[in-house]
Formats: structure tokens, sequence, C-alpha cells
């Protein structure tokens, strides 16, 4: 009999991460039990946040493992070891899998390590534009998820994959957040249209260092709108407790909800309740414009963007070199959203590949082919 199979979902950065490939780890413990799954975590607060997230879905049978050292846990503060230390430290352990599934590209250190026996998978952890994504690291997986056209065509154009080691199966964090109870959104004061302002944590590309206060105060003064501040997880995930302290006064005004990196930054509440995008180069609008809605994006970089697929989204809203008039480019978004509708109805289509077998059963299917195919 052939021995059983057995796989590990590596989470080794922020929790936003678990939210691309857990509904595929429940989805292949749960339609091919023959084959181990293991779920492994550098935190222990990481592993009980997928745990707590098992436990909603109703449980699946999973192994939980919390990698070792201790000691380079503590070199992480309150966020998340250093990579690539928890990668060489644990090189010898992932070497015992048949494949080691991941939603980001650290993991590719694996190769450089010696480390030939587990397929490695990329799960990929957001379906957005920019080109940082497209790179070399790319071609040490031996597979690598695409969520949909767009994503998979760039990869084979710029030849970053192969046919034989990309696989289209759509987008798995919306099998994981339809599967899981609606989460409370922020309550404010007045009712009123809500703006998510979603920052990159890029200090180049995103708008948060020269425009970031600007945006904040322009709304403290506006009373037409709400404003959730949810910034991409990294953007503040260092922070000192000073740094954070200085956002005391915009937490409390009535009409400002902010969110420096908690769950619900990674899990779509905000995304989902918005009525308005406003960022830069975040994958999270793709998330936004499940459901059409207006967008509007900051050029704080001064980029040359028409043209280029790095900057895609931005065809879905005006795109703002200036924030001095911020309130009437909001009051025009919402009054012109007819004119980016059917963009961002073609721009959804080619980045999220839909079908009627779930994304997560998609993914999870794939990576029990190539076992197969390397058994």
């Amino acid at each position: 009999m052939a021995k059983a199979k057995r796989v590990c979902f590596l989470y080794i950065a922020q929790h936003h991460q678990v939210w691309h490939s857990l509904s595929v780890a429940v989805a292949m413990a749960r339609l091919w039990p023959h084959i181990k799954v293991e779920i492994a975590a550098t935190t222990p607060e990481l592993l009980d946040y997928v745990s707590s997230l098992l436990s909603e879905l109703g449980g699946a049978d999973i192994t939980l493992v919390l990698l070792p050292p201790a000691w380079l846990r503590r070199l992480g503060g309150d966020g998340a070891p250093p990579k690539a230390p928890m990668l060489i430290a644990n090189a010898r352990r992932l070497a015992r899998y048949d494949a080691v599934i991941t939603p980001e590209r650290t993991t590719a250190l694996l190769r450089r390590l010696g480390v030939r026996h587990p397929l490695l998978v990329y799960t990929q952890h957001g379906a957005g534009d920019r080109e940082g994504p497209f790179e070399p690291r790319l071609k040490l997986f031996d597979l690598v998820m695409a969520a949909g056209p767009k994503q998979r065509d760039r990869m084979l154009r710029e030849g970053w994959v192969t046919p034989e080691t990309c696989a289209m199966v759509g987008y798995p964090k919306f099998d994981l957040v339809d599967a899981l109870p609606a989460r409370d959104g922020p309550r404010f004061d007045k009712p009123g249209p809500i703006v998510l302002y979603n920052p990159q944590f890029h200090p180049e590309l995103g708008s948060w260092s020269r425009w970031g206060r600007t945006v904040l105060d322009a709304f403290t003064k506006d009373s037409r709108y709400n404003l959730i501040f949810a910034p991409h997880i990294r953007l503040f995930e260092t922070a000192s407790s000073d740094e954070r302290a200085a956002f005391a006064a915009y937490a409390e005004h009535p009409r400002i909800h902010i969110d420096l990196g908690g769950p619900a930054a990674a899990d779509m509440t905000y995304t989902q309740r918005a009525d308005l995008y406003l960022g830069d180069v975040s994958s999270q609008v793709y998330e936004f414009l499940r459901t059409p809605k207006p967008c509007l994006f900051l050029n704080a970089s001064g980029a040359d963007w028409r043209g280029d697929p790095s900057y895609q989204h931005w065809l879905y809203g005006q795109v703002l070199d200036s924030v001095d008039h911020l309130g009437d480019a909001v009051d025009q978004a919402f009054a012109t959203h007819s004119d980016y509708r059917q963009a961002q109805i073609e721009g959804i289509a080619e980045t999220f590949d839909v079908q009627n077998t779930p994304a997560s059963e998609r993914a999870a299917q794939a990576i029990v082919d190539k076992l197969e195919r390397v058994a």
C-alpha cells in the first residue's frame, strides 16, 4: 500500500494571509481524507486565530503545528518573527512533507536551502496589479495559483510560470468569507455613505506617507461622509505605541473608524460594508469591487500610470494628483460611478475566474493532481 501523503499549509507572516489558503486546507481535508493535512504557524496567536476560524467552519481533520524555536518568536515583538530565520530553523522539518502550501513567496527560500522533496505550492495572497508579485521566485514553485486569466496570462507572458506550473482556480478567499458568519461592521453616530481609505504599505507607491494625514483631516471636517481608515496590515505592523497613540484623536471622532491591523482589516468586513473605495495600489480594491461601487485613487507618487498593467485598477475610478479638494472628488465619484461601472465589471471578470466548483476545491484538486503526478 502506498504511503499516505502529508501536506503542510504554512503561515509564517501576518494573519491576513490565512484568508488566502485556509479554505483550501479545509476542502482538501474534507474531500481527500487519505491525505494528512497539517497547518503550521510561527506564533501561538496565529495558530489560535486559525483554530477559531476552523471552529466557525465546523471543523476539519487538520493537525495544528506550532513551529519552533521560541527564541526566534521573541525577535518579532508583537508581530510575526523574521521569516527567513524561521524557514532556516525549520527546513529539515518542512522537508518531510510531500507538499508545502503557502500564500507568500519567501517560502521559496527552502529551495535555496537545498530542500528538494516537497512540492512547493504558492496560492497567492491577492489578485492585484502591482508588478512586485510578478518576480523570479515564482519559478522556484512547482505550482502557482492564479485567481483568473489576468493573473495567469501575465505570469505566463512574463515567463514566471509555465502551463504545467500554473493553475487558474478562482479566489479561495471568497469561499472562506462566504462560509463564515457575517462580521459586524463599525457603527457611526449618524447615517451616511461610508468611505474606506485603504493605503498600501509600500512607502514609494502608497499614499500614506505623503497625503495620509491630509486625507484623515479632510474627513474630520466633512459631515457628509463616514470614514473607515483600514490600511494594509503591514503599514503599521512595526509602529511604536506612541505612533499608534497619535491616532487617538481620529478614533474618538464620531464619523471615523480607525483599524491599524485588526481581524476586520483582513476578512472583507470593510470592503463589503463601504460605499466608496479610496486608495492607491492595494489589491483589496478587487475585493471591494466584487460588487461594483465607486472608487477614487490617489496618485501620491506622481506615477505615469496610463497604459501600465500595474495600474490597471486605476481605470475603475477617477485618479487624483492632489487631495486639495477631496470632498468634492468624493462627491463626483458617487455622481459619475456609471461612467466606470462597465470597466469594473470587465475588470472583475478577468481578475476572478468563477465556476460552479468553489475556488477552494479547485485549488485543492490542483494540488492533489500534482501530488499524484509525482508519486
